[in-house]
């Protein structure tokens, strides 16, 4: 549905409303986090499903790359492949970013999603500036398929062919396609694309379709009536951008009716989210949230998987457009896994293998920013443990600068922080914290450091 981007404004959105947190464990030696026993994609093939996640081309590298390529077994382009990416100026192309993702998912053994041909958003303007007759919009619509689509003839397990075309009351969105060539042209779109690659599997998706409701049934009444003309169409995505404590629960009864159409259904831009900050409490009830809701796919034989939309926070599109929510994805902004991600390993027939107990922890957030400074908060928190003194590390990875800090001193060498208890907050109890605070200078970005207890 919407763009999957690690832009300026996502994290500082993030930064100004979330405790970007790292916790890292007291005792030497142990991990601060755990990934399941086995990677998500060896237990989802055991079991016949695809674990996908969207991607961001650029980044498929280092940790992200990595973690991109060992624990999912199916790419969606976060951005890549929509219009305004692939066509920003008429008859010019540029396939960089969506090649780059083919590449990685083909040297990975992994399928690839495209997303998406036909939508009302992320348009080129000579597109949605243009004045077209039906005739020329038609051919418009018709060459772009046939190029993108042939393009990738046979690399492609599906495509995402119309993306969004009802509003919430299950009338028809108004668009320039919609207003242009009126309804069949979700008809001639999946036609089009049949033609230029007869093995993709063509998909209609939507958001607010996963329960049964106005929308949903609008979305079947229209996949019924395709197949009933003989349009192709082989299946229909949920998207699945859901909000913590509202999954739906004719999920799984809205997922067999389409499958009851002789359609495959998929869960294709998973991600639940949350006012922030996070908490042990929210965290705990969103791992509950994506484990029912890949309960409900793997109980539908052809409900063919899930695809979360982005694997890390660091890379989600929900604090940009969520001002005060996100958190939503399985991993946090640095890559560890979250308890949604063994909710999902879990879900899968799979085991994890738990984090030591008895340890302290050092939570760093931002608690406000503004143009040329910020004001930053470390929370050291115990539990199964105690503390008699504290020092908290770690690198800035930006050219930050601390100015003044308060219920610690603090030194900075370089880029290098170390900040040790004042007198008198030095004890940290089993099941108590200590916090101290600091200003500092930022340009440019400000990035979550690690932070490491000594």
């Amino acid at each position: 549905m919407r763009t999957s981007r690690s832009s300026f404004r996502a994290r500082l959105a993030a930064f100004l409303t979330s405790a970007a947190t790292t916790g890292v464990l007291l005792a030497a030696g142990a991990p601060a986090a755990h990934a399941a026993d086995t990677p998500l994609r060896d237990l989802a093939a055991a079991k016949g499903k695809v674990i996908g996640t969207a991607v961001t081309g650029s980044k498929l590298t280092g940790t992200y790359g990595d973690t991109a390529g060992r624990e999912f077994n199916a790419l969606t382009p976060g951005n890549a492949m929509k219009w305004g990416s692939v066509e920003p100026a008429r008859g010019t192309f540029d396939w960089a970013e969506a090649d780059r993702i083919v590449d990685f998912a083909e040297a990975h053994g992994q399928q690839v999603r495209g997303h998406t041909l036909v939508w009302h958003s992320q348009n080129p303007g000579w597109l949605t500036n243009g004045t077209w007759t039906s005739a020329q919009l038609s051919r418009l619509l018709n060459d772009h398929i046939a190029t993108e689509v042939g393009r990738y003839k046979g690399r492609l397990a599906a495509w995402d062919v119309v993306n969004e075309p009802f509003n919430e009351d299950g009338t028809y969105r108004e668009t320039l396609w919609y207003n242009g060539l009126g309804a069949d042209y979700i008809a001639q779109a999946l036609t089009a694309a049949r033609a230029a690659d007869p093995s993709a599997k063509l998909y209609i998706n939507d958001y607010n379709v996963e329960g049964v409701g106005a929308k949903s049934t609008a979305l079947y009444n229209l996949v019924k009536s395709l197949k009933e003309r003989g349009v192709p169409i082989d299946g229909v995505g949920l998207q699945a951008h859901l909000i913590l404590g509202q999954v739906p629960s004719t999920l799984q009864q809205n997922i067999q009716r389409f499958a009851d159409l002789g359609v495959d259904v998929a869960i294709t831009e998973l991600d639940i989210r949350m006012q922030l900050p996070a908490t042990e409490a929210k965290l705990a009830q969103q791992a509950a949230e994506y484990k029912a809701v890949m309960n409900a796919c793997l109980a539908v034989s052809r409900c063919v998987g899930v695809t979360v939309w982005g694997f890390t926070d660091s890379d989600s599109w929900i604090p940009d457009t969520f001002p005060g929510q996100g958190a939503a994805t399985p991993y946090d902004e640095n890559y560890a896994p979250k308890p949604a991600y063994h909710a999902i390993a879990e879900a899968l027939g799979g085991t994890t293998t738990p984090p030591p107990t008895g340890a302290c922890t050092a939570t760093y957030s931002v608690t406000g920013q503004w143009d040329n400074g910020f004001t930053g908060q470390v929370r050291i928190s115990c539990s199964g443990a105690s503390l008699t003194s504290w020092k908290a590390s770690w690198t800035f990875g930006a050219g930050q600068r601390i100015s003044q800090a308060w219920n610690a001193s603090c030194t900075q060498s370089g880029a290098a922080v170390s900040c040790s208890n004042a007198s008198y907050n030095g004890s940290v109890p089993d099941g108590g914290s200590v916090t101290f605070g600091f200003n500092a200078s930022w340009s440019g970005s400000n990035p979550v450091p690690t932070v490491t207890l000594g």
